[in-house]
This record gives C-alpha cells, sequence and structure tokens, in this order.
C-alpha cells in the first residue's frame, strides 16, 4: 500500500487470554529511521569538519555579538550540564534510544515519527562521542561547536533534541496520539472486527444486544 496511513495489524493475547491488536505503519517506522538517521550523518559529518577545522585556534565569527564557531569538548550532558557524570548520561542515552526504538514498533502518527527520529538522531549522535571518543568507552567527551552569545555551546544533536522535544509538547498540546489512526476504507479489514448490519462493528452490537 502507498498510502500514508498504511498499517498492519498483529494479533496476540493478553493476560488471560483476551485477544489484542498491534497497529503499526510501516511508513511511520520508515520515517523514524530515516529521520534519525539523517540526524546521525549531519552531527557526525559536521563534528569531523568541526575538530579538523577549529582545534587550536580562537573562535570564528559569523554574526559578531551573536553567533561564532568554537570547539569545545564536553564531558556533560547538553549544554555542558553535570560534567562529572559521563557514564551516567552514556547510560541514559542507551535507555532513551532503546525506547524510542520500541515506540516506534508501534507508531501509527507520521508526525510523532518525525518528532521520534529527531529524538534518535540526537541521541545517537552524542552517544556516539561517548563511545567513541577520547578519553574511554562511555567516558568520551562529546564535540560542541555552534555558539550563541550568552548560550553554552552545543552541536547538531543538541539542536535536534530540543527541537524534537518542542515540537513534541505541541503535539501534546493538540492531542495528538502516538498511535492515532485513520478510519478503516472501503475493502480494509475493521481493527474492532467485522462489521454487522447496520455498520457498527459486530463485538459492539453483540454488546450491546446483550445488555
Amino acid at each position: 500500500m502507498s498510502s500514508a496511513h498504511e498499517e498492519s495489524h498483529i494479533s496476540g493475547s493478553r493476560t488471560g487470554g483476551e485477544p489484542y491488536r498491534v497497529c503499526r505503519s510501516p511508513r511511520a517506522v520508515a520515517t523514524v529511521a530515516g529521520a534519525g538517521l539523517v540526524i546521525l550523518a549531519i552531527d557526525v559529518v559536521t563534528k569531523i569538519a568541526a575538530v579538523a577545522s577549529l582545534s587550536d585556534r580562537a573562535p570564528i565569527e559569523l554574526l559578531p555579538g551573536v553567533l561564532d564557531l568554537r570547539l569545545t569538548r564536553n564531558p556533560g550532558a547538553a549544554f555542558s550540564i553535570a560534567g562529572g557524570a559521563t557514564v551516567l548520561f552514556s547510560i541514559v542515552a542507551l535507555v532513551v534510544v532503546v525506547i524510542i526504538v520500541r515506540t516506534a514498533r508501534t507508531l501509527t502518527s507520521l508526525s510523532w515519527a518525525v518528532v521520534l527520529g529527531l529524538l534518535l538522531g540526537g541521541a545517537l549522535g552524542n552517544l556516539s562521542d561517548r563511545i567513541f571518543r577520547a578519553p574511554a568507552p562511555l567516558r568520551g567527551h562529546v564535540v560542541d561547536w555552534i555558539h550563541l552569545h550568552n548560550w553554552p555551546v552545543f552541536n547538531i544533536a543538541d539542536s535536534a533534541i530540543v527541537i524534537g522535544g518542542a515540537v513534541a509538547v505541541i503535539l501534546a498540546a493538540f492531542g495528538t496520539a502516538l498511535d492515532s489512526q485513520p478510519a478503516p476504507r472501503d475493502g480494509q479489514p475493521n481493527p474492532d472486527g467485522p462489521a454487522g448490519p447496520d455498520g457498527r462493528p459486530a463485538t459492539d452490537i453483540d454488546d450491546r444486544d446483550g445488555q
């Protein structure tokens, strides 16, 4: 199917044998993965360029008094918070990545897919520094290189996390659910079960008739 709301349904059972369905949109899953990989790639490439171009030199002024480029090594969280807890932040980042991947498996909302992709790419970008950069695995210092005056130095991964978080707040405020689903199209199975003669799901008819 080519629809933006393409879904698959996986049947299973809850405790006690009650059936349930997990709705999943392959397009939403692909959006999470694609956005995450794009952010990760941009972050890695720009950090390599920053290390090559900004090491051992004065900051490069782009907008005097507003924006410059300068290289810093950050052992802490985003924006240089808690520099002494590098391992803890590495573990937290790993947990966040796992949660995002698990959530993406049942995601149907493309809006939330973009948000999770931004968060995933940002988390992986900084996590890759903590794993592969000096001084040691899980203790590596994150490369930061963008400096807005009166603001801590940051990188593309930090920006993706902040933007993703801001959009998540907006989606939540407007009530957009992670598993928002369209009405079943003609010829497609109804996730609530077969329809009765009046168009209602048969399960609803049985429940109401039995009351």
